[in-house]
């Protein structure tokens, strides 16, 4: 394949930018739940999770059009929050007003920060998704619009619930934004859009890659408890991030299931831990076939070695012609024939690029302010649940039908409502500090 990914901006640039990693969050913004906030209303936000993701969320919020103001934060770890008080403090001045007396800890401390603006509230959600569904039911409740980070939970008891938190939402007049903010970049808008309108014909394949090298971890540092270590290491516990698969293949799958314009039936696949050798969970690496209800296929591939080919990026096939798009292709193209080379382009994209971040957040608050309605759970959730099949299938190494995998009731972290930072994790090391590893052939997940 002669196409190689590109660089696309995320949220980890804007720390890259204004000094550190940190991280997830959340903002609230305090408004009737069923009135709406005029141009000159002074919005104001909560942020739940102070990491990357979370800390450019908050500044995107407060960038958008109409008087916004941070007023609680949450996080677990209270350096990554004093850290991000610190970067949003700087950028943002008078727009940031988070006193000690709205900073929270624990994981209860989301209830204190939604409180803190609730009803009516933005509430930005960016800690580890294994917590984004009673995260995104409580700001329901409490009356709050929501802001949710991908992915959107690790299972399907989660997704039910966000499922049904939105319909809540829905009855409430409140607005639900979700993280998948390909969808929102308009290059790959116009690109998809010349793909529904048949410029290569019926699309017959689509392939979604993330590959790159290995994904960090942290070793265990004295005194931290097993629970704050794998909060700290997230992106590396299949419980907290529902595996590589969904986490960060989920952009490039949705946008796969965007240009065919339906979702997956069934899946089979596999995965393993060939190479990596940190104590942790991760398969490093999976393959996931997908079936479309028409019987064309999606495969996914996620790899994350040294030294390996890499490529971060969608490929389509239709019947006449191929594209290059996606998370991680900044410049969409469209080809004649399947070989993507220069003279073979029929279509690009011609035009300002927008920052997708920037936008979700533009169309968020404009509906809040102008009450239109707005509500991406279903489709957020539907893109969570390809993941969630895939790594299913792979883990298990059966053929498992989208109405399999919906119906499940396994949940990965039972009981996490309850949790607290001394409580044990759903896994624990056994005595050579080695995890559970999901075995194909052995490992049950229906």
């Amino acid at each position: 394949m002669s196409v190689q990914s590109e660089p696309s901006t995320s949220r980890r640039d804007f720390l890259k930018q204004t000094s550190g990693a940190l991280a997830g969050a959340a903002l609230a913004g305090a408004i009737g739940v069923r009135a709406y906030a005029g141009e000159q209303n002074v919005i104001q936000v909560a942020l739940v999770g102070c990491g990357g993701r979370g800390t450019g969320a908050a500044a995107n919020a407060l960038s958008t059009q109409g008087p916004t103001r941070l007023v609680a934060m949450a996080d677990v770890f209270d350096s990554h929050l004093k850290n991000s008080l610190k970067n949003l403090s700087t950028q943002f001045g008078e727009k940031v007003n988070v006193p000690a007396g709205r900073q929270f800890g624990g994981l209860d401390g989301y209830r204190k920060a939604i409180d803190a603006v609730a009803p009516g509230g933005v509430v930005l959600l960016a800690t580890p998704p294994a917590f984004r569904p009673l995260h995104v039911e409580y700001a329901v409740a409490k009356g709050c619009h929501v802001f949710m980070e991908k992915s959107f939970a690790v299972d399907a008891p989660g997704i039910r619930r966000v499922l049904k938190a939105g319909q809540e939402a829905e009855k409430k007049n409140l607005k639900v934004a979700g993280g998948l903010m390909s969808r929102h970049y308009r290059p790959l808008e116009e690109a998809v859009e010349q793909l529904h309108k048949g410029l290569i014909g019926e699309l017959i394949t689509c392939w979604a890659y993330r590959e790159h090298g290995p994904v960090g971890f942290t070793p265990k540092s004295p005194g931290m408890t097993e629970m704050a270590h794998q909060i700290r290491n997230y992106s590396n516990f299949t419980w907290l991030n529902g595996s590589f698969l969904l986490d960060w293949l989920i952009h490039n799958l949705d946008v796969c299931c965007w240009c065919k314009d339906a979702w997956p039936v069934s899946a089979q696949g596999q995965g393993g831990r060939q190479v990596r050798t940190a104590p942790d969970q991760l398969f490093d690496h999976y393959a996931v076939e997908y079936h479309f209800p028409d019987g064309t296929r999606l495969f996914a591939q996620g790899r994350h070695m040294d030294n390996c080919w890499g490529f971060f990026g969608d490929i389509i096939h239709g019947a006449t012609g191929s594209a290059v798009l996606g998370e991680g292709i900044s410049q969409p193209r469209i080809f004649k024939g399947h070989r993507q080379r220069p003279e073979d382009v029929i279509w690009q994209y011609v035009g300002g690029r927008s920052d997708q971040y920037q936008v979700e957040h533009d169309l968020l608050f404009d509906a809040i302010r102008t009450n239109k309605r707005y509500n991406e759970t279903q489709r957020s959730c539907n893109a969570a649940m390809v993941g969630i099949l895939g790594r299913m299938a792979a883990e298990s190494g059966q053929m498992i039908t989208w109405d399999q995998a919906m119906s499940s009731n396994l949940e990965l972290a039972p009981g996490l409502d309850g949790y607290t930072m001394d409580s044990p994790p759903p896994v624990v090391p056994d005595a050579q500090g080695r995890y559970p590893i999901a075995l194909p052939g052995q490992t049950t997940v229906l």
